[in-house]
């Protein structure tokens, strides 16, 4: 079975499971204890919470999907982590409805700011579920990595859009309500109560590379990943990422 939290595993998450899993190191070095208490917001059928729970955290996904909370209950008893895993019907909204306040050492908010209807809610709700010195995973579709993907497409009426529209919405076929820029997506964390960490570009080259060239040429998966890996701490690549990744924590 291959591993997501190894960088080779996935073109689309790797930058994302390695700041992660340096996040959990550190704190289960500070807390003192090898397992942690992980939420998951909007964390559908377990990409990231089996795979932590794989770890050894105790992972709890909310989400409002019933069928999701099914395929999570079958996935994390298939990795044999079903006793570290639960799900709970819920959203980010009345988050307290499901889930205790400052009762976790780390919160995601993966693919969740895109859709919901107040982000600065979410995020403070996100924030009051830590416990202090507890950390923020903050993943959300970023600005301009829509606008260069629909450019490069020769949607250049979309991709003005895009870059004009308040959301960064780019027409009635978009499939997502929202995008960020790094500065807005720390600016939400800040006013939550939060500090910003790290933030990383995620997907900076690997939407706009034709797959045919990764798999044809050897050795270029591994060259792609590790120019992501180079490409995603620096902020001039940060514009042009498909996704942003801010980690913040509380105090």
């Amino acid at each position: 079975m291959s591993d997501p939290l190894r960088p080779r595993a996935s073109l689309r998450t790797a930058v994302v499971w390695e700041v992660l899993r340096d996040a959990l190191d550190r704190r289960v070095k500070a807390a003192g204890r090898d397992t942690l208490e992980v939420l998951d917001t909007g964390g559908g059928s377990g990409k990231f919470a089996v795979p932590l729970a794989r770890l050894g955290h105790r992972v709890t996904v909310v989400d409002p999907s019933p069928n999701a909370l099914f395929a999570l209950e079958r996935r994390a008893a298939e990795a044999g982590v079903a006793d570290l895993v639960r799900g709970v019907q819920g959203d980010a909204h009345g988050l307290f409805d499901v889930v205790e306040r400052g009762g976790y050492d780390l919160v995601l908010c993966h693919g969740v700011l895109e859709y919901v209807e107040d982000p600065a809610e979410s995020v403070r709700n996100a924030a009051a579920a830590l416990r202090p010195a507890g950390t923020l995973s903050m993943l959300a579709a970023g600005l301009g990595g829509a606008v260069l993907a629909r450019a490069l497409a020769g949607h250049f009426t979309e991709a003005r859009q895009a870059l004009t529209d308040p959301a960064g919405h780019w027409g009635a076929g978009d499939p997502v309500t929202r995008r960020f820029t790094a500065e807005q997506l720390s600016a939400l964390a800040g006013d939550a109560g939060l500090e910003v960490s790290a933030v990383h570009g995620v997907r900076v080259f690997a939407d706009l590379v034709p797959g045919v060239l990764v798999d044809a040429e050897p050795g270029a998966l591994d060259a792609l990943l590790a120019l992501e890996a180079a490409a995603a701490e620096l902020p001039a690549f940060h514009s042009v990422a498909t996704q942003l990744h801010v980690l913040a924590e509380r105090g």
